[in-house]
């Protein structure tokens, strides 16, 4: 079985304390945090041993993880294992570097978020180089608000080209044309981010060959879909797996829609569809409609050149 699994533990618990951010933050106890660890240590002994499947894991904790030891040497570990694909986690990037030498680095992969305000830029961006001189695969994104454009920009004319830099459009927020235009251009997939996706009975890899997993081992479709399939540690929620159309009216998160086989993300991220990287350098799409359908004319690949063997790894 080739499985994406979803993961997120217990942990609430962040060093940042975004004023958009839809998650809640509170400060994680020890009583807390040992539980975190002992349900992260307890997922990664499960994904170990599935010898038998190739997986491929992305950490998506509501707090920030790899501040955090237990999380660190999660990825170090399953990068080694050889039915392993990829493994990627969400961060902020305010934790140290150096680690990520002992992990197999055409596996591990950053998806970095950058905080206007929460940390200063150069102290991020140095945590990048850092990342591209190590040869780790990152992409970074930040939350597509007014008061971050400028630092955006900043980041992207700083970043190497072909380090990926991702806009999320903020909780909430309706951009004008004019508004959407000035993301675009620095994100040229942002149309799909613009607008939430009409997805109710459209076709969906999740409940098939991507499942969300939570600290207890409850398995759902994913995040956004409280229906339980079984659990990962009994193994009943094999038997639940399957092709499904989507329950919910409209779906507005990137590592919820980007499995909707209605859209054409599989192709732009294929091998990078973890930490959000583009397969090739993509030109801006025809936005897609309010009604979040794919866009009429899919994404125009550039081709810069032979593309990267892991690139051709495809996860989900």
């Amino acid at each position: 079985m080739d499985l994406t699994v979803l993961y997120r533990g217990p942990l609430a618990s962040c060093d940042y304390d975004c004023p958009y951010c839809p998650f809640a933050k509170r400060r994680d106890s020890g009583e807390q945090l040992r539980a975190d660890r002992a349900a992260l240590e307890r997922f990664t002994g499960w994904a170990g041993a599935q010898t038998g499947d190739r997986l491929s894991v992305l950490f998506t904790p509501w707090g920030e993880g790899l501040v955090r030891s237990w999380y660190r040497r999660a990825l170090v570990e399953l990068s080694r294992l050889p039915h392993i694909r990829r493994v990627a986690i969400q961060t902020n990037l305010s934790c140290r570097t150096g680690w990520l030498a002992d992990a197999d680095r055409d596996k591990v992969a950053l998806w970095c978020t950058y905080h206007p305000g929460q940390t200063p830029y150069e102290r991020f961006l140095g945590r990048c180089r850092e990342l591209s001189e190590l040869g780790v695969r990152f992409s970074v994104g930040v939350v597509g608000l007014e008061s971050h454009l400028e630092e955006a920009r900043r980041l992207r004319a700083a970043l190497p080209p072909e380090v990926y830099l991702w806009v999320n459009a903020a909780e909430g927020h309706t951009y004008t044309d004019a508004e959407a235009d000035r993301w675009t251009a620095l994100d040229p997939l942002f149309p799909y981010s613009r607008h939430p996706h009409t997805s109710a009975g459209l076709p969906c890899r999740t409940g098939e060959s991507v499942i969300s997993v939570d600290g207890d081992g409850t398995v759902r479709r994913c995040h956004f879909v409280r229906t339980e399939l079984g659990n990962l540690y009994d193994g009943g929620y094999r038997s639940s797996l399957g092709p499904r159309g989507c329950p919910l009216t409209v779906c507005d998160c990137h590592i919820g829609y980007v499995h909707l086989e209605s859209l054409p993300l599989y192709d732009v991220f294929a091998g990078g569809v973890l930490e959000r990287i583009p397969a090739r350098p993509v030109r801006a799409p025809t936005p897609a409609g309010p009604d979040g359908r794919a866009p009429h004319r899919r994404p125009l690949p550039l081709v810069t050149g032979r593309e990267p063997a892991e690139n051709r790894l495809r996860t989900g």
